[in-house]
């Protein structure tokens, strides 16, 4: 996929929800959106309108909660039958954990939280990291989110910790370094430390990365306020 290329499908079945998302993505350079929808019977329509030709979209924005049905169920059929569509999870309530119960067949998804990322610069970044194939996890319940006792993430140093919390919001490797002011080689040696740490192996079928990510997020919680 090319910059500039990142095609856009939005299933969200609040009206003026909806359009906050069109007016934002749309105003955005490498973002087009090629269709929204406001029900799964109507994105099923949608998003396969061009079979057998192929998807027309690189990247679903899903809103969980649907009049018919639900984004994830949504996201899983729409992701196996066009397995190079990546997936975005929009939720009113902090449901980020569900990421973990995922079917191994699919990847490539992201969730934001509608309460907590309400930054346009945030939701651009996400379709434009999901779209690159990255799993990005809300910024904002990540910084509240602390290591469970006895995980390997709890046993990271701190400075291991702060890496591996950017990557899982996103962040490349020259933004995290720019983030904590450290060069990107740096960063990529805390990345292979991190790797180790957590017992990452390679693996051609699954990108460490999102791998990384998705551990920070089963072995981390929310402490309750």
């Amino acid at each position: 996929m090319s910059r500039g290329q990142v095609r856009v499908g939005i299933v969200e079945d609040q009206p003026l929800f909806r359009d906050m998302l069109l007016t934002t993505l749309g105003a955005t350079q490498d973002i087009t959106v090629v269709a929204a929808a406001g029900t799964v019977a109507e994105a099923t329509q949608r998003f396969t309108a061009s079979e057998p030709d192929g998807c027309p979209i690189d990247v679903a924005l899903l809103d969980i909660d649907l009049p018919d049905g639900n984004g994830i169920s949504f996201g899983v059929q729409l992701q196996r039958r066009h397995p190079t569509v990546k997936i975005v999870l929009l939720s009113a309530h902090n449901m980020m954990e569900l990421l973990l119960d995922l079917p191994r067949d699919v990847g490539g998804w992201s969730y934001l939280s509608k309460t907590s990322s309400t930054s346009a610069t945030t939701l651009v970044q996400t379709v434009l990291s999901t779209a690159r194939g990255r799993t990005v996890l809300d910024p904002a319940l990540v910084e509240a989110s602390r290591p469970r006792p006895g995980t390997a993430v709890a046993r990271l140093t701190d400075r291991q910790y702060q890496v591996l919390r950017l990557l899982a919001t996103g962040l490349s490797n020259p933004g995290i370094g720019e983030r904590l002011g450290i060069t990107e080689k740096s960063v990529q040696n805390h990345i292979n430390t991190i790797y180790g740490a957590l017992g990452i192996e390679p693996d051609p079928s699954f990108n460490p990365r999102v791998r990384a990510a998705l551990t920070l997020l089963e072995e981390s919680g929310i402490p309750e306020s």
